[in-house]
């Protein structure tokens, strides 16, 4: 595959939002965004290290449109607040990153219950998806993008134990969230299309890099290579509906 973020015209007017938007893969989609002249909200659960992230942002691109809006993935009370205030203040969105995600964590439940892998990964990109749609539909050419992995070749739904109330495999939990994640890309893509929307449905697994997701697990890898496969699948027009990216 043969991509080079300089490639892409410029997205002026455009809007995107970005989950995770403060580290990792997803501040490197937010500069790159950012280079690309789109609006990118940045959909962080710290205020704090967000406003951090802006600023490192418009260090390396100082004529970057970037607004911080909380979202809190293991909340759906949060995920239908942001919502409610991004659709207060705007009326299109041209692309969905769904990019947050927290991988192989000791047993924990989202406030509403939920193992927390399968929560933050997949429930509340989920709900974001649904309560977001009404505005996507309408902006020509927006498209949603979920973050999966090669870990969904293991995984597998275990709707007897979806939440870890009998057995938690902390790897087992992260390979059935990003299955859920690559099955619910398709399946959005098939609906989309049957209803005749315009709206483009992608997933990608970004490739493997150092980033927070990885505090469990030692491992050292580039951060921008990842986010670049990620902006090819955001940006290409040709698509296929998953794409697994690899370094030439």
């Amino acid at each position: 595959m043969s991509f080079n973020l300089d490639n892409i015209p410029s997205q002026k007017g455009k809007i995107a939002i970005v989950t995770g938007a403060n580290s990792g893969l997803g501040k490197e989609i937010t500069i790159g965004l950012a280079k690309k002249e789109f609006k990118v909200i940045m959909a962080c659960r710290n205020q704090s290290k967000a406003e951090s992230a802006k600023a490192e942002v418009l260090s390396k691109v100082n004529s970057a449109d970037i607004e911080i809006m909380l979202l809190n993935l293991n909340s759906l009370k949060s995920v239908r607040n942001f919502a409610t205030t991004f659709a207060e203040k705007y009326d299109s969105l041209d692309l969905l990153i769904e990019n947050a995600g927290i991988m192989i964590p000791p047993l924990a439940k989202t406030e509403d219950g939920f193992e927390s892998q399968m929560g933050v990964n997949y429930f509340s990109h989920f709900l974001l998806t649904n309560l977001l749609y009404p505005i996507l539909n309408k902006t020509e050419g927006a498209r949603i993008a979920t973050t999966s992995s090669l870990a969904h070749e293991r995984g597998r739904i275990d709707f007897d134990n979806l939440n870890a109330e009998k057995s938690y495999s902390k790897i087992g939990a992260y390979g059935q969230s990003k299955l859920a994640c690559l099955l619910f890309a398709y399946e959005l893509k098939r609906r989309l299309e049957k209803a005749g929307s315009n709206v483009i449905a992608v997933s990608s697994h970004p490739g493997v890099s150092k980033t927070n997701l990885f505090t469990n697990i030692p491992i050292d890898c580039s951060i921008p290579y990842g986010a670049t496969s990620t902006q090819y699948l955001r940006t290409h027009l040709n698509m296929l509906p998953y794409q697994h990216c690899t370094q030439p």
